[in-house]
């Protein structure tokens, strides 16, 4: 579900370069944007019979199964190393643990296609972040035009001229903050595990395991075990982990190794555009015109805030 480039929910740090794949990137590029996309509508439906903590905590199960699957076929060790495990549990915090948590708990109030939405503001809110925290990342008059293209955006898909009427403030805030919580996060790897050895596979795996563990524990404490387990709510928390999470990170991984990160970030800009067809097809949620305008105007933001000088 990466990052203060683009909103990516786990650890990628570099990877070497790989042989391309036999299934066409392009391919791939498309079923990861697909994935991804769909990733709002299955928290959306998880949430209907399990507590938002829950469904956060299915996520990063599943999610770390996968990836532990792929670890174990490849016969790759986890990270060592305590000051790396402290670490990753705090990338786990900010990466998976607190942004998957807000996301479900927004769409209790919420569409899917608004959560996926408010997705897209991760880059805006990473360049404004990195102008702080990172002295490196230097301000230019594009990214700053980018980022107030970015809020006009925001307001458009929010209805601003007309007092904000029919959006849910509270479900809304929490899905931008969820959107937050990725740039804070990807800041804070890139100062503290950029440099850690280790294939992202068994980094990422271990932030989800330990991920896991937050939940497990959160979930214990604010909420009551599941009474049931109905199939459809119970095999899109399965999904959302297994394919939104495990399989699409591996396949991003792929992605960045054979074609460059500039290329596999594109994907974001696919996310919501998929996020809302499919609430407003498969859900029947609603659909008004300023809704696909401010987003694309998000997305144009986001992609200026990216550009970089040669």
């Amino acid at each position: 579900m990466s990052a203060p480039a683009t909103p990516r929910p786990t650890l990628s740090p570099p990877v070497a370069p790989v042989r391309a794949g036999r299934v066409d990137w392009r391919l791939r590029f498309a079923v990861l944007s697909v994935v991804w996309g769909f990733s709002f509508l299955l928290i959306k439906v998880g949430t209907e019979a399990y507590a938002p903590f829950q469904v956060a905590l299915g996520r990063v199960l599943f999610g770390a199964l996968a990836l532990l699957a792929v670890l174990v076929v490849r016969r790759e060790p986890l990270p060592r190393g305590r000051r790396t495990w402290a670490h990753l549990f705090v990338a786990a915090l900010l990466l998976n643990t607190a942004p998957f948590s807000l996301f479900s708990y927004a769409e209790l109030s919420i569409p899917s296609s608004l959560a996926g939405i408010c997705n897209a503001t991760s880059p805006l809110w990473g360049m404004a972040l990195s102008l702080v925290a990172l002295s490196e990342d230097r301000p230019t008059r594009r990214r700053f035009a980018g980022l107030g293209l970015g809020f006009l955006g925001v307001l458009t898909v929010l209805g601003a001229w007309q007092g904000f009427e029919g959006i849910d403030a509270e479900g809304t805030a929490l899905a931008l903050l969820a959107s937050l919580c990725y740039p804070i996060g990807w800041i804070y790897v890139r100062r503290t595990l950029a440099s850690v050895p280790g294939s992202p596979v068994a980094l990422t795996g271990a932030q989800l395991m330990l991920s896991t563990v937050q939940l497990l524990a959160v979930s214990a404490v604010f909420t009551p075990a599941p009474a049931s387990f109905p199939l459809w709510p119970t095999l899109s928390v399965i999904a959302l982990g297994a394919l939104g999470t495990g399989m699409a990170l591996q396949m991003q991984y792929g992605l960045v190794a054979e074609i460059g990160p500039t290329t596999a970030q594109m994907v974001t800009y696919f996310i919501p555009v998929i996020a809302t067809t499919a609430g407003v097809l498969l859900l029947g949620e609603p659909l008004h015109w300023n809704t696909p305008v401010g987003a694309a105007i998000v997305l144009a933001g986001a992609a200026l805030t990216q550009t970089r000088r040669r």
